[in-house]
């Protein structure tokens, strides 16, 4: 029988607004005030210096006086050359990172024509079937300025080989292109459900692809385990931790399952978390985390180069949060979730629209959600000075209990044989705590201005960004031209070189990419390989 909500320290109670207690929403009960005796002893060894072992105050000696964090916009709808114009829009403004949204087919592997997408072309994000989409999105962006996202999964080896063959069109070398693929399947099992291949292939396709950046995209992060997905579907904070770096872990002993050495790729591996509004919880989550994987990478894997045990993340804030009631509210959460990002220590931060709730964000809201970061950048002060929450009785105590209860929930999923194998564990326990943030909030214990309180009959309008209808027809066209004008008997032959390398023990990136440098698409690459390996199906 399954636990209540109550009983899990993971998950805040359900107690109704008239309880005098206070807790976060990972079931830590806020004191009315902290004291030195709050905070357990050894507090100097936890922490260290900013850039030291175990890195609780940040990777970097200076932090953000040396150099700011990347400040990324989420973009992509629609067509190619509608998500350049977004890129190039967003660089004139400042932005100096990429962060590339996929749409639906993309995402699970699937061309534009695709009977099953009809619908879907261009909703989400941009439609990527072909090298000549790849080729219009960064046209006139030189791939070795740039540092690019991509939240792709399922068929992340396939979008970056389109990159990186882009990137070698305008004589820029591989080795240097930076950025960073998501290609984190096993929260897709969890909480988003975008995936294609069973665990085990899709294990060997992450795998492969940290082989392929070694050899070839070296300062490329070849993963980007995200707790953002989970947290999104309704996990807690303390959940975010544990079940992300459990993940991480299936990972790392995946890569040395395959002969990868672990000091070879760790300094790659990049994460992705989520800013929710409570700035103190947040601080000290990503706190708790960086100590965390510190230690896991140092004492569990037996890394020896402090890369492999810095823990570099990016931020996006929190989608989930976003209100369409009084949507103008949306500005000051994304406001506050930036601020406890970067006095957390990211490395890279994405601030979402304020229109998001509503529809994909507009120009407008894109530049004030930009215009958000360069203020806390040059006007807040939270730049000025490394972890500047350090010290706090309230930041301190809340890391190191946020680090115990994350701590437990990966020793239980290491007691029932890992993230692979507590795919349904994981899923059910972010579904119950998704439960409890519901019932907090119809019970009024949770507050969300707008809209379970100092609600208004009045309307906002916000003028929302509007995809062309007929943007799939249009690219269902495109990728109509691009078939018909190719060497179908090359196309035919890289795709059975593709399933020949499925039924063996190569590196699949190989293959795939002589085929879609050949012309191949994304959905006949991915297609060869579910007939290989199958598609999973959740139990």
């Amino acid at each position: 029988m399954a636990t209540t909500p109550e009983h899990k320290p993971s998950i805040a109670p359900i107690v109704g607004p008239d309880d005098p207690r206070r807790f976060t929403d990972s079931g830590i009960e806020v004191k009315r005030v902290y004291v030195d005796e709050d905070v357990a002893p050894g507090l100097e060894e936890r922490l260290g210096l900013p850039g030291d072992y175990p890195f609780t105050r940040g990777i970097h000696p200076d932090m953000y006086r040396g150099r700011k964090w990347t400040m990324r916009q989420y973009a992509g709808y629609a067509s190619a050359k509608e998500t350049n114009e977004r890129f190039h829009y967003l660089i004139r403004h400042g932005s100096t990172g990429l962060s590339m949204a996929f749409d639906l087919p993309t995402q699970l592997g699937r061309d534009s024509d695709d009977p099953l997408c009809m619908g879907e072309v261009g909703r989400t994000g941009v439609a990527i079937d072909t090298i000549d989409d790849m080729r219009r999105v960064f046209d006139g962006i030189p791939l070795d300025q740039v540092s690019t996202s991509m939240t792709i999964n399922a068929p992340a080896a396939a979008l970056l080989l389109l990159y990186e063959l882009v990137a070698e069109e305008q004589g820029v070398a591989s080795d240097q292109l930076r950025g960073t693929t998501q290609n984190d399947i096993l929260k897709e099992y969890i909480a988003r459900g975008n995936f294609i291949y069973p665990p085990g292939p899709a294990m060997r396709l992450t795998t492969d692809l940290f082989a392929y950046c070694r050899k070839r995209i070296p300062m490329w992060n070849t993963i980007s385990v995200s707790g953002y997905h989970m947290r999104e579907k309704g996990c807690s904070a303390v959940q975010e931790v544990g079940f992300t770096l459990a993940n991480a872990i299936a990972y790392v002993q995946a890569a040395i399952d395959a002969g990868l050495d672990v000091d070879e790729f760790g300094p790659r591996i990049a994460f992705f978390f989520n800013g929710h509004n409570n700035v103190f919880q947040e601080v000290a989550k990503f706190r708790a985390a960086r100590r965390m994987w510190a230690r896991i990478m140092r004492e569990r894997f037996g890394a020896q180069d402090e890369r492999s045990m810095k823990i570099r993340f990016h931020t996006q804030t929190g989608g989930v949060t976003l209100a369409a009631q009084q949507p103008h509210n949306n500005i000051v959460r994304v406001a506050l979730q930036a601020f406890a990002a970067v006095c957390g220590g990211t490395q890279s931060l994405h601030t979402n629209g304020f229109d998001e709730a509503l529809a994909l964000p507009s120009e407008t809201a894109a530049r004030i959600a930009l215009r958000t970061q360069q203020i806390l950048a040059h006007e807040s002060g939270a730049a000025d000075t490394a972890d500047p929450f350090a010290g706090s009785y309230f930041v301190e105590s809340l890391t190191d209990q946020i680090e115990d209860a994350a701590q437990a929930l990966i020793d239980r999923i290491d007691d029932m044989g890992g993230s692979v194998e507590c795919i349904p564990f994981i899923r059910a326990e972010v579904e119950e705590s998704a439960w409890g943030y519901e019932e907090r909030y119809r019970r009024k214990q949770d507050i969300v201005v707008g809209v379970n309180e100092y609600v208004s009959d009045e309307i906002d309008e916000v003028e929302i960004l509007r995809v062309d209808p007929d943007a799939e027809r249009l690219q269902v066209e495109r990728l109509r031209e691009f078939k018909e004008d190719r060497d179908h008997g090359l196309v035919t032959a890289r795709l059975e070189e593709l399933g020949g390398t499925c039924r063996g023990t190569g590196n699949l990136l190989e293959p795939m990419r002589s085929a879609l440098r050949d012309r191949c698409s994304l959905g006949e690459v991915c297609g060869v390989m579910r007939e290989e390996f199958g598609e999973y199906s959740e139990a």
